[in-house]
C-alpha cells in the first residue's frame, strides 16, 4: 500500500470516528437536556449544553484531519501536519478552560452552600447511560487515535472523557442530592476539573514541543541509527535529526561509506537506507540523507570553512606545474577524492614515456607537484579511467 492510500484510509478513519462522536454528543446533549428541564436540575442542563459544545469540536477537528493530512504540495512540501498541531494545541487549552470552569462552578457552590433538590431514578439513568455512552466514544477514539497515530484525535479522545467525567460528577451529585449529601456535587467536580486541567496541560505541552521541533525519543532514535546502519556498504551514520509534524516524522542523517566508491553507488547505498527505514518505520514522511566519504560527526560544518579547490582549479594548477611533463600529455582522465583535508589524485594515461615505469613517472608528478599543499595521495595508471 502507497503512502498516499495509508494517508487516505488514516483520514477516513479518523473523520468515520469524529462522525460517530458527534452523533453521540448530539443524542446525549438532548437527552441531558430535555431531563434536566423536566426534573429541574441545573446541572444535567448546564451538561447538557457542554456535551452540545463537543459538537462544535467534533466538526473542528474533522476540518483539521481534512486538511492537516493531505499530501505535500508546493506551497507546503513537508505536508500540512502543522494543521493537527495548531488544533491539538486549541483543543488542550479548550480543556483547560473546561477544567477551571467544572471547578470554579463546583467551589462557587460548595462556598454558597446552594442546595440540590432530589432529581429522581429517571434523571439518574440518563446520567449514568450518558456516562457509558462518553466513556465508549472514548475508548473508540482514543484506539483509532493510537492506531493511526493521530495526537489531535487523541485530544479529541480526551475532550469526549471531560464531558464523561463531567457527567459523572454530575451523576454523583444527583444521587448524593437523592440521599441529601448535595456537598459532595462540588466536591467530587473540583477534583474532576484537576484532572481535565492536567489532561489539557500535556497535550498543550507536547503539542509545543512539536512546534519547537523537538527530536523523537532517544529510544527511537537509536532505532533509527541501527536501521541505517544495517544496509550494506554503510560504515556509519552520524547527525541523524528527526522532528514531528503532525503525525508523520521527518529524518535527515549523514551516512559514511567506502570513499572511493563511484557517486551512483554512494547514492544507490542512501537509497537502500531510506528503504529500510521506511519499512521499519511507516511513519516516516520524509527522509533526507548526506553521503559522506569519512566520519566527521562533531566536526565544524565543511560549508563553513575554507573549501578545497574545485576540479577546474585543480586541472589548471596541475598544469602548471605539470605542463612541460610528457605524461601529463598523454592523459585520458583523472580521478579526484576529497579525504582527510586533502585531494587525492589519481591520473590515467594512455601510455608511458620511453624507458619509463609507472613508479618512476610517478614520483616525477610528486616531486613537481609538491609545492601544492593539497595533493594527497597520488596515483598513476595506464588505461582507460573509471568515468
Amino acid at each position: 500500500m502507497s503512502a498516499t492510500e495509508v494517508r487516505d484510509r488514516q483520514t477516513r478513519e479518523a473523520h468515520k470516528v469524529t462522525l460517530v462522536g458527534a452523533v453521540v454528543d448530539f443524542v446525549v446533549g438532548m437527552a441531558k437536556l430535555v431531563t434536566g428541564l423536566l426534573v429541574g436540575s441545573a446541572a444535567l442542563v448546564a451538561d447538557g449544553i457542554h456535551s452540545f459544545s463537543d459538537i462544535v469540536t467534533d466538526i473542528f477537528v474533522l476540518a483539521a484531519t481534512h486538511f492537516g493530512r493531505q499530501a505535500p504540495d508546493s506551497e507546503h512540501p513537508y505536508g500540512h501536519g502543522r494543521i493537527e498541531t495548531l488544533a491539538t494545541l486549541w483543543l488542550g487549552s479548550v480543556l483547560i478552560f473546561v477544567a477551571g470552569g467544572i471547578a470554579w462552578a463546583s467551589l462557587s457552590r460548595l462556598l454558597d452552600g446552594e442546595p440540590v433538590p432530589a432529581p429522581g431514578g429517571w434523571a439518574i439513568g440518563i446520567a449514568l447511560v450518558a456516562l457509558l455512552a462518553k466513556e465508549w466514544i472514548y475508548h473508540y477514539t482514543l484506539g483509532v487515535a493510537r492506531r493511526i497515530g493521530s495526537r489531535l484525535l487523541e485530544a479529541n479522545a480526551w475532550h469526549s472523557r471531560s464531558d464523561a467525567l463531567s457527567t459523572l460528577v454530575v451523576l454523583i451529585g444527583l444521587v448524593a442530592a437523592q440521599a441529601g449529601l448535595g456537598w459532595m456535587d462540588a466536591v467530587a467536580a473540583i477534583v474532576v476539573g484537576v484532572m481535565v486541567g492536567q489532561v489539557g496541560g500535556k497535550l498543550l505541552w507536547d503539542s509545543s514541543q512539536e512546534l519547537i521541533d523537538t527530536a523523537l525519543p532517544h529510544a527511537d532514535r537509536a532505532a533509527l541509527q541501527d536501521t541505517a546502519e544495517s544496509a550494506p556498504g554503510v560504515r556509519s551514520v552520524h547527525d541523524l535529526r528527526t522532528r514531528k509534524l503532525g503525525s508523520d516524522v521527518l529524518l535527515d542523517l549523514h551516512v559514511v561509506v567506502p570513499p572511493r566508491v563511484t557517486v551512483s553507488e554512494a547514492h544507490e547505498i542512501g537509497n537502500e537506507v531510506t528503504r529500510r527505514l521506511r519499512e521499519a518505520f511507516p511513519n516516516l514522511s520524509d527522509v533526507t540523507f548526506h553521503i559522506d566519504p569519512e566520519d566527521d560527526a562533531g566536526e565544524t560544518a565543511h560549508s563553513l570553512r575554507p573549501g578545497l579547490p574545485l576540479r577546474h582549479d585543480v586541472e589548471q594548477q596541475l598544469d602548471d606545474a605539470w605542463h612541460e611533463l610528457a605524461i601529463w600529455q598523454h592523459r585520458i582522465d583523472l580521478d579526484l577524492h576529497y579525504l582527510d583535508d586533502r585531494i587525492d589524485v589519481s591520473l590515467y594515461v594512455d601510455r608511458l614515456p620511453p624507458d619509463a615505469s609507472l613508479d618512476q613517472a610517478a614520483d616525477m608528478l610528486r616531486r613537481c607537484a609538491g609545492h601544492l599543499p593539497w595533493v594527497g595521495r597520488l596515483r598513476l595508471w595506464q588505461g582507460p579511467g573509471r568515468g
